[in-house]
């Protein structure tokens, strides 16, 4: 994906689209994008969050699963527990 067809999408997400987070949520979680993700969870989707405790996970990145765990993901709170 070029650059201004990203541009393109993050604007469409901020008018509200959500098949422009949609879009967003899945290019970041396959490049691993965190701050992609970390900003579409902080502006609520749950699937970037949820993408973020799924990699986190992945990459055993035991401060991230706290973070998203602090931040009230429970997947985030059960993967903890089971470490």
């Amino acid at each position: 994906m070029v650059d201004q067809e990203l541009i393109d999408l993050r604007r469409q997400a901020a008018e509200g689209s959500q098949d422009a987070v949609d879009q967003l949520v899945e290019l970041a979680g396959e490049r691993g994008d965190f701050d992609e993700l970390r900003r579409l969870a902080a502006d609520g989707s749950q699937d970037a969050v949820d993408q973020l405790v799924e990699l986190a996970e992945e990459r055993g990145d035991v401060a991230e699963l706290q973070r998203l765990a602090d931040a009230g993901s429970q997947d985030a709170a059960d993967i903890l527990g089971e470490l």
